[in-house]
């Protein structure tokens, strides 16, 4: 399989919108209720939403491609864009998914060293992102790449407040 990852455009968005549905839902479907995962998908991958994320300066979206098709994404954030006031010396990446189709296949490997390289290039000594308590695997994931847990915060899934664990990766 041929890995390449490519920036995001506005042309893109509506395969990261069906991407971004696609992975969040087989993600997160079995632990949060039929209406709470609609109202979420609804507005958080809505036309007018991704269209002000890609444009939004200090955010940028990379696709993982697998044999030139979209397997996967990550939404970087730096300065001002970033969701917590970290610091000027961090990148955040706030979002992080693949399609089932591709897990164990070094792709998410590709978008976190990817993430490293691309905080390297804007002078960044912190990489940080936040991850459901309940998510096991991603938070193994991450651990095997180096992050180690420094935090919590919210995340708010409909009416529900769901504890993410803040991991850190030092450069």
């Amino acid at each position: 399989m041929e890995i390449t990852i490519r920036q995001c455009s506005l042309d893109d968005l509506k395969a990261l919108q069906a991407l971004s549905i696609e992975t969040f839902n087989e993600t997160f479907k079995d632990q949060n209720s039929p209406e709470v995962m609609q109202d979420y998908l609804d507005n958080a991958f809505s036309d007018d939403k991704l269209e002000q994320e890609l444009s939004r300066t200090g955010s940028a979206f990379f696709f993982a491609m697998a044999d030139g098709e979209p397997a996967g994404y990550l939404k970087l954030n730096i300065d001002e864009a970033q969701s917590e006031d970290t610091g000027a010396d961090t990148l955040e990446i706030e979002r992080i998914y693949l399609s089932s189709r591709y897990h164990r296949n070094g792709l998410g490997k590709h978008l976190i060293n990817h993430a490293l390289a691309n905080a390297a290039q804007h002078n960044k000594t912190r990489v940080w992102l936040g991850v459901w308590e309940k998510n096991k695997p991603a938070i193994g994931f991450y651990q095997k790449m180096g992050f180690v847990q420094t935090g919590t915060h919210i995340f708010q899934m409909g009416d529900e407040a769901q504890t993410d664990l803040i991991m850190e990766k030092l450069l």
